[in-house]
């Protein structure tokens, strides 16, 4: 059978879990998020993560968006 824990065991854990959360959460710069070179050059190409590229017959590569 199930126990269920007292008011101040339930207190405990819930403080515990906010603790752990407050320790592990990513924190907020002041600036907002920052982009990466890679993902500024991407979105300034128009790359989506959903694009393919195909094998063109005459040797070159062909993006699909």
């Amino acid at each position: 059978m199930a126990r269920f824990p007292d008011p101040d065991e339930a207190a405990a854990i819930a403080a515990a879990i906010e603790r752990f959360r407050a320790e592990t959460a990513p924190v907020r710069g002041e600036e907002g998020e920052v982009i990466g070179p890679w993902q500024r050059a991407a979105l300034a190409e128009g790359v989506g993560a959903k694009a393919t590229v195909l094998q063109d017959p005459q040797g070159g590569l062909k993006w699909l968006s």
